[in-house]
């Protein structure tokens, strides 16, 4: 049944939304995959890092949940859920944007929650435009400085805190595949997601640190009603075969594979999520 049409301003929250995306709060059951590891999630407070958050609590990891100071309200939600699966929640608000901040983030999860065995770089920003004219200068800097520099100094800065059997997980996207036009900064970014988790994956082999993406097609998140106009949120997700929007708990289970030692193995891969839309 399609989403009816709703509109917020950036980024977004979850309480707004209707329906209410399913981040497997009633549904996710863990069986001890991540037990004992530290992980740090961006974008943690709700859509898809929410439900990565809650299902890396429930397999047993504690976690650092990185968010925007205008996404309070729903990190406080992720925290609740992880701690009531008996983990430990550091909230970490503060902009990706700037490289500092990353640095900062990385020093934090080392401090309280001891090290780093996974990091999921997952914050992003879209938004929407039918001209390349109509794309400002500082949302073009910002998009690239959020959603792909900042893995970038993420990464730089976590790697030397990692062990090896450490992951690092990338959201990539569909449209790093299949770019639709209006979202030409964010598939930019998304292309790029992509091909340093291939690059990481090779140059961090030698210390045993694995690196892969994940490419979700359409999901259902407040980034959605956030970014688009009113009549494209309701028709959202209807273009994939399965002919509706992914649920953020039906990309979980993904995160929750390659960030385990089940895949010691698999490093280098971008794994598609996308309700039957291929990807090459």
């Amino acid at each position: 049944m399609p989403q009816p049409p709703q509109q917020q301003s950036p980024p977004g929250v979850t309480s707004e939304m209707r329906p209410r995306p399913d981040h497997g709060e009633e549904s996710y059951e863990g069986s001890g995959r991540l037990a004992g590891k530290r992980a740090v999630i961006t974008g943690a407070d709700s859509g898809i890092g929410k439900a990565v958050a809650i299902a890396f609590a429930r397999e047993g990891a504690d976690l650092l949940v990185a968010y925007l100071d205008a996404e309070e309200e729903d990190a406080r939600d992720t925290a609740r859920w992880i701690e009531e699966a008996g983990r430990k929640a550091v909230l970490a608000p503060g902009d990706l944007a700037e490289p500092g901040r990353c640095r900062q983030l990385v020093e934090r999860a080392v401090q309280e929650l001891g090290g780093i065995d996974v990091l999921v770089s997952n914050a992003a920003f879209q938004m929407t435009h039918e001209a390349i004219e109509d794309i400002p200068d500082d949302e073009w800097d910002h998009t690239l400085a959020t959603n792909l520099s900042a893995m970038f100094h993420l990464v730089k800065a976590a790697v030397p805190h990692m062990q090896p059997g450490a992951s690092i997980i990338g959201t990539t996207s569909v449209n790093s595949d299949t770019p639709p036009p209006q979202l030409l900064p964010y598939n930019a970014t998304k292309a790029g997601i992509a091909n340093m988790c291939a690059s990481l994956a090779q140059m961090l082999a030698p210390r045993g640190i694995r690196a892969n993406s994940v490419a979700p097609g359409p999901v259902w998140t407040p980034l959605i009603p956030a970014t688009m106009p009113e009549e494209k949120v309701a028709s959202f997700g209807e273009q994939v075969p399965l002919e509706r929007p992914g649920q953020p708990a039906e990309v979980a289970p993904v995160f929750v594979m390659l960030a385990s030692d089940e895949a010691s193995y698999v490093s280098g891969a971008r794994i598609a999520v996308t309700g039957g839309q291929p990807i090459l």
